[in-house]
């Protein structure tokens, strides 16, 4: 009878267990230091991009060099896409313009992807990526805490979009990168 009451509690136990970590996936809240309508777009990038980051940190070399086939992107590839497609709205929407002629050259083979991404990024280490969007990232969560809902929706530059659209466009990229870099996870042949 113990050994049956000890199976029942355990159950309970995981079942409570598991619901409460997916109840705090499924909240969305404004961290400290942010406006409502930005914190709020600021906890869904930092959701997305810690799904993405949990889904690739612990690639071995080959898997991150892995290509599905001769027109797809390496996941490393991919991860370094999603920072320069965030530095490209920093621009966009913090600086009211386009790259530089400069940043272009340093961001260029990334935002593109492509055969010269296939070429350019292969034979870097998972964290080598993920640094990079780090460091783009710091710089995001910085200056969005500069702003206000009232500047999150201004339309940018020519009117093409809202600061708040921009960064929508940017989480939603990511999303959609997500599945891919997973859907390529699951198809990296296993030893």
């Amino acid at each position: 009878m113990k050994k049956r009451s000890y199976k029942i509690l355990l159950a309970i136990f995981l079942i409570l267990s598991v619901n409460s970590a997916v109840k705090a996936q499924s909240t969305i809240e404004v961290p400290e230091g942010y406006t409502t309508q930005i914190g709020n777009m600021v906890s869904m990038l930092e959701d997305l991009k810690e799904r993405v980051t949990r889904s690739v940190k612990n690639l071995s070399q080959n898997e991150t060099d892995f290509l599905l086939d001769k027109d797809a992107n390496r996941i490393g590839a991919m991860i370094i896409h999603l920072a320069a497609t965030e530095k490209y709205y920093q621009v966009y929407t913090f600086e009211g313009g386009d790259f530089d002629p400069e940043e272009f050259k340093k961001w260029e083979t990334a935002l593109k992807l492509g055969e010269n991404a296939r070429n350019k990024y292969v034979g870097k280490p998972i964290e080598y990526y993920l640094t990079i969007w780090d460091e783009v990232r710091k710089e995001t969560l910085a200056k969005l805490k500069e702003k206000d809902d009232a500047w999150f929706k201004k339309m940018g530059p020519q009117d093409a979009m809202s600061n708040q659209y921009a960064w929508y466009h940017v989480m939603e990229h990511q999303a959609n990168h997500m599945g891919q870099i997973r859907l390529v996870i699951k198809r990296i042949p296993k030893k």
